[in-house]
Order: C-alpha cells, then sequence, then structure tokens
C-alpha cells in the first residue's frame, strides 16, 4: 500500500481507502460479519482511512467501523459525515442546533472524543454561500469535537466554493473513468489551496468492477434498483449517473485496455491514483475478496500515456453528453 498526504492535516493516508456506505445500507443485504471481515481485510492491506457517514444504515456502519477499529493497534483515521439526517433535507437545517446534534450522535458511534474529519454530506448549493455553517465547525473543532472537517459534493461547482473556505481540509467527490469532469478544473485548484480530494464512486456503484452484465438484477433495498432515475437522491450517485446499458457498453470496449494479472477493479481504481491531486479513492467492499482486490490497485504499475489517452477518448464519445456539464 502507498500512502499519499491529505490536505494540510499532516496524515498520510492509503491511496485506496474504504468507502463504507455499502456495509450501512442500501446495498441489499451485507451480514455484519462480512462487514466486520471486509473492515479486517483492508486494514490488514494498510489502508489507513475509512470514510463513512451518520446515515449509511442509520449509524450500522459508523458503530461497525468502531468495534473493528479497537481490534486494530495501527492508527486509522475516520472520516464521517453529517446533515443528510434532516427532512426535509434543506439548507436553513444546517445550523447550529442539528450540526453539533449530529455531531454528538456520530461521537457515540464511532466511541471517540474527537472526529477525525467531518464532512457536511452534499448540502444543498446555498450552503456553500453561507458562511455562517462553516463558522460552526470552527466552533465545534476549537470545541475538541473534530480535528479538521471537509465537504462531500455533488458538483464541481460547489467543490469550487467550498475552496474558498479558509479551513476546508478535503472535498470528496465523484471521480472515475465515467466522470471525468472534475480533473478539467477543479483539481488543480485544489491543489493550490492544499486541500484534499476523495475520489468516491470510484467503481460507478460496480459498473467498473467489469462483473455486471445485461442480466444483473439488484435487491429492492439496493439504490441501484430503486434510484436508477434519482427516485430517492441525486441520481449521479448511482451507476455515476450513467445508463446502464451504455455503461456495460463502455466497460466492455476497455476490456481491451486491461493489462494481464489485473481485474477491471484494479484497472479503473488505478486509474484514479493517476492524478495526483488525488490523496485517496474510497471503494466500498460487501466482503474480504473484495477488499483485498481493491487494496491491491496501489500495487498496480502505472497506467501508459497510450493507455490514459483511449480511456478519454472513449468518456468524450460514449459518456460524457450524459454526464460532463450536469456535474
Amino acid at each position: 500500500m502507498k500512502y499519499r498526504p491529505l490536505g494540510r492535516t499532516g496524515w498520510n493516508v492509503s491511496e485506496i481507502s474504504f468507502g463504507a456506505w455499502a456495509i450501512g445500507g442500501a446495498w441489499g443485504q451485507v451480514s455484519e460479519a462480512d462487514a466486520l471481515d471486509a473492515l479486517h481485510a483492508a486494514i490488514d492491506q494498510g489502508v489507513n482511512f475509512i470514510d463513512t457517514a451518520d446515515v449509511y444504515g442509520d449509524g450500522r456502519s459508523e458503530s461497525l467501523v468502531a468495534r473493528v477499529l479497537k481490534e486494530h493497534a495501527q492508527r486509522v483515521y475516520v472520516a464521517t459525515k453529517a446533515g443528510r439526517r434532516l427532512s426535509p433535507h434543506v439548507a436553513a437545517g444546517y445550523n447550529r442546533d442539528n450540526l453539533t446534534k449530529f455531531v454528538e450522535r456520530s461521537l457515540h458511534n464511532l466511541q471517540v472524543e474527537a472526529i477525525d474529519l467531518l464532512q457536511l454530506h452534499c448540502p444543498p448549493a446555498e450552503v456553500y454561500y453561507q458562511p455562517e455553517v462553516f463558522e460552526v465547525l470552527d466552533d465545534l473543532a476549537r470545541a475538541g469535537k473534530l480535528r479538521y472537517y471537509g465537504v462531500s459534493v455533488e458538483k464541481v461547482e460547489e467543490g469550487l466554493k467550498a475552496l474558498e473556505y479558509p479551513n476546508v481540509q478535503s472535498v470528496q467527490i465523484i471521480f472515475n473513468i465515467f466522470r471525468q469532469r472534475p480533473a478539467d478544473q477543479f483539481f488543480s485548484r485544489a491543489r493550490e489551496k492544499q486541500v484534499g480530494i476523495l475520489a468516491r464512486v470510484p467503481l460507478a456503484s460496480g459498473l467498473l468492477s467489469g462483473k455486471m452484465s445485461h442480466a444483473s438484477s439488484f435487491p429492492a433495498d439496493d439504490h441501484r434498483q430503486f434510484n436508477r432515475h434519482g427516485e430517492a437522491f441525486d441520481v449521479g450517485e448511482t451507476f455515476s449517473g450513467v445508463e446502464f446499458e451504455i455503461g456495460l457498453r463502455a466497460v466492455e470496449e476497455l476490456r481491451s485496455l486491461v493489462p494481464d494479472g489485473i481485474g477491471m477493479a484494479q484497472f479503473a481504481l488505478r486509474w484514479i491514483l493517476m492524478f495526483d491531486a488525488v490523496s485517496c479513492a474510497i471503494p466500498g467492499a460487501k466482503n474480504r475478496a473484495q477488499a483485498v482486490e481493491n487494496a491491491r490497485a496501489s500495487d498496480v504499475p502505472a497506467l501508459g500515456d497510450a493507455t490514459m489517452a483511449r480511456i478519454r477518448a472513449l468518456y468524450d464519445r460514449e459518456i460524457r453528453a450524459q454526464v460532463h456539464q450536469r456535474w
């Protein structure tokens, strides 16, 4: 496992880290045993950064992470998120009272005195224009409730606005072979500000694992079934906003570029790591085997210029029109 700096935190985090949404909920049933195995396996592979949220399984994900960390001596940084518990999810809800309550609940779930990294959880765009929200985060940090804070965003424009707040340490944004826009402008601005980038949805909800087909089906409690058209939350969270059949066709074209001896998922993760502005990619894992496979993407050799150019050409031809200006 290789490590990269995360913003100005002074932390060096595993370039392949662990996204803990799937072990919380909305990805079909994941047993407690499989979830714990996945977390243990990731840490054993050198993963030292876990990304979770208070709404992943209504606290289940945070609690599972806390249990696992008690059994490991090495330092593992845990990022969680706040805001999506709001109902309705509106900008006015991002106030001092609510944010403080959310933080206290996550502290309890994670069984810690301070949250390593708290992220606003894809708030409405108006929140980025409300300095008082970030003042609340500053106060929570001064009170010792959190060490650092950042944001998770849906759109590049939201990430650019977040960079204007001096104590934002990280921006979590969807970035993968099917969502390439952040590399065009956002990465250079984040690098100038020394803000870390967490590449989320790195496998496009599993499309880029190469394991799906036209016959693939998903259970009713999997967002890949119930959020295909954005029924529950932003459609960009599901298959990165790419229409399923088009994504399958693009994956078939990508297969010819994958070197012998590595899987499609590892290839897709290695593509992300070709961008040095990225602090880490945070793929999810529902079991031990997936966690190990993901972590080992850190050992995959760099992709060549010709391969990178062909991936970009595929994106421009098949995917760009669907997603590029939308997010």
